[in-house]
């Protein structure tokens, strides 16, 4: 598959694409895309100088004209929107329509981040001394590290780039080496709107780098010292691997983990609504998203009917080529992906579950270095430990519940806590969980499935999931420092807590 004009259109420079020894396939068909040079410790240590050169000149700018940046950023990304989804369907394999719905993801939060430039707030504080001031101001903080995933490609980076940048930080970004085309593609797009923003103001050259490798290279990132935070999307496992390396300089770490997302399907729900969610959730992305949906709890007086209900449905999914406009299931990354899968399921088996519908590999006849899969449905009779383990592959293990406390302990007893969400018309059982006996989680939706975040609150889970907290709200502060300031305009020199000195 030639990918050329695509990234000739949105302005990469493909002599870069062969030649290197990273290899970059389309889990479409398997076949290869691109041949990349990776970077190596040497280039890491020369972005981290720029960065920081950068970073002096970008933290004097004014908020607002760091905003303006921004903002011609997402005209680019709106003028190229169609181009940039059709790329990330190809790398990544995900439908068209979630690869648009990706894209808009960063056009929003660009939108957001230039409102947000001018909003950068601090406090005015009450000081218990006489003709004192006290306030409590934000700073940028300095460059960031962003380590992405290969199941959203370009928002994640959007998210975290946007904020930094108008508070005041250059960012630099390692794509997973699964999907770095679509960085480098987000990269041109940048340049492209930083010459305009040249023709009218000076501009800082290095506020965005684009760093190609794996494992070696995230590491090298997260022990830099000249590196104030590091915010890494991955799974938990990567998580524990640069968590430790982070702390011991004493950086920051934002981090956004797994996810083994419940529903609770209350015998008063819609389950007209509570099944299309369901689907949506569980199968979306081919069960790829950090917020699919992997443990859905049902009522016992639902428990058959809705199984019945998800196995017409399932049985009706078109699943195929991302970039068929009839496809509801796209493929699975790679072959471990696959592999992974298979081996859940078997285990899934082996503890008392049974699958009720899928599991298996299709269009293999067609597309032999692909690797696509129906959707699996596992009726399972308690939630064992493979259910408490998120498996990155569309399995959806159904619970059955009698009380709803028993429910709620059922979605918070895994180690994760990301995403999570319940199906009720009853007022009291929708207060009871989202309030703090009730999920644990970092997203608590009601009547909505826990997939399909909107940027304007602030995306992150607990526990395990990594703490961290990006895009909307308040998550802008993760990105800057923050001073106290105290002002004596006084003749005097008043102490705090009445303490006196000697004069």
């Amino acid at each position: 598959m030639d990918v050329s004009a695509l990234l000739g259109q949105l302005g990469v420079d493909i002599s870069r694409l062969h030649g290197g020894p990273l290899s970059v396939f389309t889990p479409i068909d398997g076949s290869a895309l691109a041949a990349l040079t990776p970077h190596g410790p040497k280039d890491i240590e020369a972005a981290v100088e720029e960065a920081e050169r950068t970073f002096r000149q970008l933290r004097a700018m004014p908020a607002p004209k760091r905003g303006e940046l921004i903002r011609l950023f997402g005209n680019e990304l709106r003028a190229h929107k169609a181009v940039l989804a059709e790329l990330v369907c190809v790398e990544a394999g995900k439908i068209r329509q979630e690869a648009l719905g990706e894209v808009q993801e960063m056009i929003d939060i660009c939108d957001f981040a230039v409102g947000l430039s001018r909003q950068l707030y601090g406090l005015a504080i009450a000081s218990e001394r006489p003709l004192h001031r006290m306030q409590e101001q934000w700073h940028p903080l300095g460059p960031v590290a962003v380590i992405s995933a290969f199941n959203f490609p370009v928002a994640v980076w959007a998210w975290n780039f946007a904020l930094a940048v108008v508070c005041g930080d250059p960012v630099l970004w390692k794509p997973s080496e699964k999907t770095p085309l679509s960085a480098l593609a987000c990269q041109a797009l940048w340049l492209r709107a930083s010459a305009r923003a040249a023709v009218v103001s000076a501009f800082p050259p290095a506020i965005s780098q684009v760093l190609i490798g794996g494992r070696e290279l995230s590491e090298q990132l997260a022990r830099h010292p000249k590196i104030p935070l590091v915010s890494a999307t991955g799974s938990c496992a990567m998580g524990r691997a640069l968590a430790p390396l982070i702390a011991a300089r004493f950086g920051r770490a934002l981090l956004e983990l797994g996810g083994n997302n419940a529903m609770i399907v209350a015998p008063s729900a819609d389950l007209r609504l509570a099944v299309r969610a369901t689907l949506f959730a569980a199968v979306g992305t081919a069960g790829q998203r950090c917020t699919s949906l992997r443990r859905l709890i049902v009522h016992e007086s639902l428990y058959d009917r809705v199984i019945e209900q998800l196995r017409s449905a399932y049985a009706a999914l078109s699943i195929g080529s991302s970039l068929s406009p009839e496809t509801l299931v796209g493929p699975l990354i790679d072959a471990g992906s696959f592999e992974r899968m298979q081996a859940a399921l078997q285990v899934a088996r082996e503890q008392g579950g049974r699958v009720v519908y899928g599991g298996e590999r299709v269009l293999e006849a067609q597309s032999p270095d692909a690797y696509y899969v129906q959707p699996a449905l596992v009726a399972m009779p308690s939630q064992t430990a493979i259910v408490q383990q998120e498996t990155f592959a569309p399995i959806l293990y159904v619970l059955p519940y009698r009380e709803l406390d028993a429910a709620i302990e059922l979605n918070n007893a895994v180690e994760q806590g990301l995403s999570s969400s319940i199906f009720t018309n009853d007022v009291r059982e929708a207060e009871l969980f989202v309030s703090a006996m009730g999920s644990d989680c970092g997203i608590a939706n009601v009547n909505i499935g826990p997939s399909g975040a909107e940027i304007g609150g602030a995306f992150g889970g607990e526990k395990a999931t990594g703490g961290g907290r990006e895009s909307g709200s308040d998550a802008w502060k993760s990105y800057m420092r923050r001073a106290t300031n105290t002002v004596n305009y006084s003749s005097e020199l008043p102490l705090a807590q009445g303490v006196r000195f000697a004069d």
